[in-house]
């Protein structure tokens, strides 16, 4: 995702929409091989339908991530803001909850997923880091 953080929020939303729903895509292959491994389904087209419904799912999570954090921060013109993110991570678990016919799961995902994408935009901005040695 090094190339999403490039240049400032609410411009090139185009290509930031496509990077998140490839990588969006890619966890879905991902999560549905560990999905396929874990619970075997009964014939290969049934793995195949797995595979492409969870990419389909997450890719469209992704791109819902992108296209809404992106529009976001141009309409509020705050480029910079967190909100911007939970704005995007909140619509992603909306668009989960309406996969799911579930309004707690949209819900939970809602807030999730807003809370996780703006304390990332946080952690960016402020050089958090998760691995290798502190800096002091």
């Amino acid at each position: 995702m090094a190339g999403y953080w490039d240049g400032p929020e609410g411009e090139q939303c185009p290509q930031r929409t496509w990077l998140a729903t490839r990588v969006g895509a890619a966890a879905g292959l991902v999560g549905a091989a560990y999905r396929i491994i874990l619970l075997r389904p009964g014939s290969a087209l049934a793995a195949l339908q797995t595979a492409a419904a969870d990419s389909v799912t997450m890719a469209t999570l992704g791109a819902v991530f992108g296209l809404s954090t992106c529009l976001s921060a141009q309409v509020r013109e705050e480029p910079e803001d967190p909100l911007n993110y939970f704005i995007g991570g909140c619509a992603s678990g909306a668009v989960l909850g309406v996969r799911a016919h579930s309004y707690l799961t949209g819900t939970t995902a809602c807030l999730g997923f807003g809370i996780t994408a703006a304390l990332m935009k946080i952690g960016n901005k402020e050089g958090w880091r998760l691995t290798g040695p502190p800096k002091l």
